[in-house]
């Protein structure tokens, strides 16, 4: 019988639904989703699917445990009473790379981080029987949640973040993240045969992540992970079974209506530059406009964007205007639905128009809202079968 972990996925807060119908949709089976944070029962092949097939993640963690510490003393105690030699071999290289705490009695994340590694420290000397460690095996980063005096340890299997798809070599500034841009897609009822449109696609990470997902390509197929050096956890067969299973559903000969528009040139060559690195070049279309220029023929298409903030004070007063002509553009476009990821409070306002749903997202520190401007659905397409029973 396969031996059964908790895993743990972090995501940005406000879209942990996103991530756990992801999750279930691998097959796992999810036993807490809390604030931020998603955690889910897999055994060691779970840890190189869940890297390799999730878009909403920002990484999977390998829950060691759980200790409840008011003091450095209880928490110096119960780590070394965990279980570490279960997952960590004589020649690890080991150490608390972040510890958060939150409405916890221990606050102080580097001296949280010191006391965790010393109680590791104990607890391996006594096992190995050394005094020593030199540390030159693969890496075994360790992550601390502390909440309400709770701390929860977990192993961090993925090393940099998985936002970091390997594509985006070139980007504009204030991007949106890669993880964030796949989960508010994943929010709107968009699929690959729907039309698709950012008029400020910047380095083109909505489109990309949306043509991905159209031709079923795997975010994480095209870059490392630090558990692929765990050989006592995770045998490398899972990795390769894990990339071959992704290799074998990619559908690149789809056809899809995806574009993206940037008033700058020198980002429009970035965003394309990108999408061929992605290997989904062929699938968008991008192009040097104005949002003043948005305009389709076709009904029933989607705009999902991130607008301008006006993170610069000599950017807000354009913010006004700017936002006038998104609503003017959407104004035009029969039909469609927009989505739009702004952290401007009179996006509303400007825009001309009431979001029919408007969800609270924290983008970084940055406390952002994803207006839902809702369009009808398209009529339902008649299949032969129903013109024929219909003509009969």
């Amino acid at each position: 019988m396969r031996e059964l972990y908790e895993l743990m996925a972090p995501c940005h807060f406000g879209l942990e639904a996103v991530l756990k119908r992801e999750i279930l949709d691998l097959g796992y089976e999810i036993s807490s989703v809390e604030d931020g944070r998603v955690t889910f029962l897999g055994d060691a092949e779970a840890i190189a699917v869940a890297n390799i097939f999730l878009r909403s993640a920002e990484r999977i963690l390998l829950k060691v445990g759980s200790v409840h510490a008011t003091t450095f003393e209880e928490l110096f105690d119960r780590v070394k009473a965990l279980p570490w030699e279960a997952c960590l071999p004589s020649d690890a290289k080991f150490w608390v790379t972040k510890a958060t705490s939150v409405k916890s009695k221990l606050f102080s994340p580097s001296d949280i981080q010191s006391i965790v590694k010393k109680a590791i420290v104990e607890r391996l000397k006594g096992i190995y029987g050394i005094e020593w460690f030199k540390e030159d095996g693969a890496s075994y980063p360790i992550r601390i949640f502390m909440m309400k005096d709770e701390a929860v340890i977990g192993l961090d299997t993925t090393g940099e973040s998985l936002h970091k798809r390997g594509y985006r070599k070139l980007t504009a500034k204030a991007p949106i993240s890669e993880t964030l841009a796949s989960a508010l897609i994943m929010l709107t009822p968009w699929k690959a045969d729907r039309i698709l449109v950012d008029p400020f696609c910047g380095s083109g990470t909505f489109p990309i992540e949306a043509a991905m997902m159209a031709a079923n390509i795997a975010p994480g197929m095209n870059r490392s992970f630090l558990a692929e050096n765990w050989k006592n956890l995770v045998p490398r067969k899972h990795w390769y079974h894990a990339v071959e299973e992704a290799q074998d559903l990619i559908d690149d000969k789809i056809e899809t209506d995806i574009q993206g528009y940037d008033i700058d040139g020198e980002v429009i060559r970035a965003a394309r530059e990108n999408a061929r690195l992605a290997g989904v070049d062929h699938l968008i279309h991008f192009q040097k406009r104005s949002v003043s220029e948005l305009n389709h023929p076709k009904k029933y298409g989607f705009v999902i964007t991130n607008p301008p903030y006006g993170e610069r004070i000599e950017d807000r007063a354009n913010l006004p205007a700017l936002y006038t002509e998104i609503g003017q553009a959407f104004s035009r476009l029969d039909s469609w639905s927009e989505y739009v990821i702004t952290s401007y409070e009179d996006a509303e306002k400007y825009i001309g128009r009431k979001a029919d749903k408007n969800r609270k997202i924290y983008n970084g520190m940055i406390k952002t809202y994803y207006y839902q401007f809702i369009g009808p659905r398209p009529p339902r397409r008649e299949t032969g079968n129903a013109i024929e029973k219909r003509e009969k």
